[in-house]
């Protein structure tokens, strides 16, 4: 059974009030510009990268304007999302594509990097194992995923944060996330050398940045 799709904003939020959230309770500035950079070390000239859940287009956009050889291919199953994205300066140079996570419009061994930020909180387990199993089918062998996405809270005023999120965006969605399991699920997938490298306090929790190759 398919899961019921959930906007960037979440279950109750504003998709056109999103961008100004962001900046103001995740600390934006200091995670999204570190994971583009580490994402593109590992690119090639001429390469590809994914963004699966590419909400209002921030990160995909400044992606393509960090390397303009690279082709940039942004997907979300949200059309009112992606007229924003579209509609920001330097979305010229990004591919828009409608689609979900579980089934991604593109070719097998296609794509050099794929992120997906706060994406994976939103899909109940067996959603989240397909979503990444997709992502393993449109890798290149040896290719990277980067996942920013929530972990297990640091501490309790943390843990009672991510609570309220919770309450917000739904149980099932993210069990995983505030039992640390999301590295176990990236395994499952048959990822390799998975790991987290920066984890980073929140108004809403904990927020993991982890990396993983793609078996060869």
């Amino acid at each position: 059974m398919a899961s019921r799709y959930v906007p960037a904003a979440g279950r109750v939020g504003s998709t056109r009030m999103y961008d100004r959230s962001m900046a103001v309770t995740m600390r934006e500035a200091q995670w999204r510009p570190p994971l583009r950079d580490r994402l593109l070390r590992g690119v090639p000239d001429g390469g590809h990268v994914v963004d699966v859940g590419a909400g209002t287009g921030t990160l995909a956009i400044a992606i393509a304007q960090a390397r303009p050889d690279v082709t940039v291919t942004a997907i979300d199953g949200d059309p009112e999302i992606l007229a924003l994205a579209q509609a920001k300066p330097g979305a010229e140079r990004v591919r828009w594509r409608g689609g979900l996570a579980d089934d991604l419009p593109l070719d097998g061994a296609w794509a050099d990097a794929v992120v997906t930020s706060l994406v994976l909180h939103h899909l109940e387990r067996a959603a989240k194992l397909r979503a990444l199993a997709e992502i393993a089918r449109v890798l290149r062998p040896a290719g990277r995923l980067h996942i920013a996405d929530w972990g297990r809270p640091a501490t309790p005023l943390l843990r009672a944060a991510f609570f309220v999120l919770q309450v917000l965006d739904g149980f099932d969605g993210t069990r995983d996330h505030a039992a640390g399991r999301i590295p176990d699920l990236v395994r499952a997938a048959g990822f390799q050398a998975v790991h987290v490298h920066r984890r980073l306090r929140t108004a809403w929790g904990t927020l993991e940045l982890l990396e993983a190759r793609a078996a060869v």
